[in-house]
């Protein structure tokens, strides 16, 4: 399954609107795409910080806590360019492409953080079926 651009409405529709169909649709394709170019470990290093992001941010976080992990989210958005850069194959540049304009979309609304989570949690898992490079 070869991977397309997400429109705006698309990022909507996961982000905003936790569209399941919508999500897992664009989740296979990208998940699919990036098993030829992207290894295990490099999408799990950025699933990981995502996960150490949610553990800060459960739900009944703090406004002090949940603004943290917003700006930690915020945060990743250099950390893929910088990885980006670093990694060769242009995986992680493909995989940043996804993530940045969903991040955006997240701000500090946690209903929204889990959309995206869902969303990195599916592409990670449709990376690992469509059998990603170890």
């Amino acid at each position: 399954m070869e991977q397309r651009r997400l429109s705006q409405q698309d990022y909507q529709k996961i982000i905003i609107e936790g569209d399941a169909k919508v999500l897992t649709e664009h989740a296979e394709a990208i998940g699919t795409s990036l098993a030829r170019q992207l290894t295990t470990s490099q999408i799990r290093n950025i699933f990981g910080t995502v996960r150490q992001i949610e553990m800060s941010w459960r739900p009944r976080a703090t406004d002090k806590e949940r603004r943290y992990a917003a700006r930690q989210l915020i945060l990743l958005k250099p950390k893929l360019a910088y990885q980006a850069k670093r990694e060769r194959g242009g995986g992680v540049q493909q995989l940043a492409n996804v993530l940045i304009p969903a991040i955006d979309l997240v701000g500090e609304n946690r209903d929204r953080f889990q959309n995206f989570l869902d969303f990195f949690e599916a592409i990670l898992a449709y990376h690992t079926a469509a059998g990603g490079q170890l």
